[in-house]
């Protein structure tokens, strides 16, 4: 296939890359810094600014999928840049592969879309979380994320045929040394979890290139590592950081097992994380 990949310099935009031209997809870069250093073939690079629609419909021109990982990162200032520029670029990504017949489509969403470290007050209804637990955030990038799952649920009402995922990422990282040295207060809000960057590319190229009758329309998926980043014990973590939150009947969140069920993930996507 014939990838677009928007936000091809940030960490995990450079894993998908590289994953991409390893399965034998063509790949078109797209971002709006500078292009990384990488020569083949079936690589080119083009720098735009997806805020603008017309640039968005003449970079897409041609191609087969997109992985759409373009965005502010986090809620910044708290004020209007991350939110107002995220939720131009995904509709602009969105709308564009309507118009131009793209119909494979996925798209980094959050697990911010939940009320979690940028928040005022985390709060959760259950563990292990799944992608049924409501999504309520009180901050800019936290609601950019759930208005580009919505901007998906509209597109395709429009456009059926369309396949969109919105794969909501844990904190992307190379390995675990980088949150493992928090504090285990300091990341109770993260619920000591992670993504390894190349297990997140994964997710994204499966989401895309798979031919699967499993699933259609739009879906979201938690993508996050199964474990998490401390030694302590999980259930020991709920009982001192989350003692009201409750544990889903049939499920178990103790020993190193992490606070979010990624099952959907493994059973649509065939997603498993990499060790």
């Amino acid at each position: 296939m014939k990838l677009a990949i928007t936000g091809c310099n940030g960490s995990v935009g450079k894993q998908v890359v590289l994953l991409s031209l390893k399965r034998g997809h063509s790949v078109v870069g797209i971002d709006v810094n500078g292009p990384i250093s990488l020569t083949d073939e079936n690589y080119v690079f083009y720098k735009v600014d997806l805020r603008v629609y017309e640039d968005t419909l003449r970079v897409l021109q041609g191609c087969e999928g997109i992985i759409h990982l373009a965005a502010f990162p986090n809620p910044g200032d708290y004020g209007v840049t991350a939110h107002n520029s995220n939720v131009v670029i995904s509709w602009n990504v969105l709308r564009g592969a309507a118009q131009l017949g793209i119909t494979r489509i996925a798209q980094a969403s959050s697990v911010n879309v939940l009320t979690m470290v940028y928040s005022n007050q985390p709060h959760f209804d259950y563990f292990p979380i799944d992608e049924d637990h409501p999504c309520l955030p009180d901050e800019p990038y936290g609601l950019s994320k759930v208005i580009c799952e919505l901007q998906a649920d509209a597109i395709v009402r429009r456009y059926p045929t369309m396949r969109i995922a919105s794969l909501r990422l844990h904190w992307s990282v190379p390995d675990k040394s980088k949150p493992r040295s928090l504090p285990v207060d300091k990341a109770k809000n993260d619920l000591w979890g992670y993504v390894n960057d190349e297990s997140a590319a994964d997710a994204f190229v499966l989401a895309v290139t798979q031919d699967s009758r499993n699933w259609s329309g739009h879906e979201a998926f938690f993508i996050v590592a199964p474990d998490t980043v401390v030694e302590e014990d999980s259930r020991l973590l709920r009982e001192r950081f989350w003692p009201t939150v409750r544990i889903t009947e049939g499920k178990d969140v103790s020993g190193n097992k992490g606070f979010f069920d990624c099952g959907k993930a493994q059973r649509l996507l065939g997603w498993v994380h990499f060790p």
